[in-house]
């Protein structure tokens, strides 16, 4: 019976891969934060998990290789049996002060109300669910199609917001939900006039986003390579721009700087290929790389 359920469990997710890459050829990591102290702690979907301490020093803290992550800040869900299934899985990597959440397969995010929230469902029918500390489950919000009217195959990046608001990023949009589980649109994105060649990408591909106090949207185009800024408003400005095959996948932040989590797309669908790198942009405008995977220990 095991060995059928793994049998099941791979046939699943190779169906999966190949729904994917009808539109998306690489699915590189998109899994950045930043604690309370300024650590920073990034997703390598070749290598694991790594932290860069507030000096700058790498350690790498697991080998698993899923693609999302989000902190447990007040370790509320240190003994919660995690979701776990078919079509993924969360696991708890750390140790007191700091556990990380990281997941094999879909989006994840600690709500301002100490809630874990994930997506639930097969495509066009997806819900997000609420997880309690307790372990106890329900559907928070049933999501709805795409600004384009198509059914949501999948979300590709969840983040809390300001007032115990949730925001989400379909292929071309940024959605909010709001504590009691309203939905509006917060932005439609564009692809520009001459987009760069991002392999296997659509354009636009948003992915993972960052929403400060203020409301402010910070979310990672990947198809076009770039970071955009998007006030609440909807006013909507490129803060970075990458040169391809560098795209962003992810952003975090932390005070008034940001991080962005970057990866080298490939032709090819193998993780080993998808080298990264974060890079951070400070408020006065300036950009530098962080880290890279030449400084990552046994990373390749």
């Amino acid at each position: 019976m095991q060995r059928l359920r793994t049998s099941c469990h791979r046939i699943i997710l190779i169906l999966a891969a190949v729904c994917l890459s009808t539109s998306v050829t690489a699915h590189p990591g998109s899994g950045i934060a930043v604690d309370r102290l300024g650590q920073v702690y990034f997703l390598d979907t070749g290598s694991g998990l790594w932290k860069i301490d507030t000096r700058g020093k790498l350690t790498k803290l697991s080998g698993l290789k899923p693609h999302w992550l989000a902190i447990d800040a007040n370790n509320r869900f240190a003994n919660t049996p995690l979701p776990t299934g078919a079509l993924g899985e969360i696991s708890r990597v750390g140790d007191s002060p700091t556990f990380l959440l990281l997941s094999t397969d879909w989006p994840i995010a600690i709500g301002q109300d100490g809630n874990l929230y994930y997506q639930s469902g097969r495509p066009g029918d997806l819900r997000l669910m609420r997880m309690t500390p307790d372990g106890a489950t329900s559907v928070f919000a049933t999501l709805p199609k795409t600004v384009k009217g198509e059914p949501l195959p999948h979300i590709s990046g969840i983040v809390a917001g300001p007032d115990g608001s949730l925001y989400y990023t379909e292929e071309s949009a940024i959605r909010r939900i709001t504590a009691d589980g309203r939905i509006s649109t917060m932005a439609t994105v564009r692809a520009p006039a001459n987009p760069p060649s991002v392999t296997g990408i659509q354009h636009p591909y948003l992915r993972g986003l960052a929403v400060d106090a203020r409301g402010v949207m910070y979310v990672a185009d990947t198809g076009d390579a770039r970071v955009l800024k998007i006030t609440a408003h909807g006013k909507v400005t490129t803060l970075l721009q990458t040169q391809s095959p560098w795209s962003p996948t992810a952003v975090a932040l932390f005070g008034s700087d940001v991080y962005v989590m970057e990866f080298l797309h490939t032709a090819r669908d193998v993780r080993r290929d998808w080298l990264p790198r974060v890079r951070k942009i400070a408020s006065d405008g300036r950009s530098v790389i962080i880290a890279t995977v030449d400084q990552m220990p046994g990373a390749r």
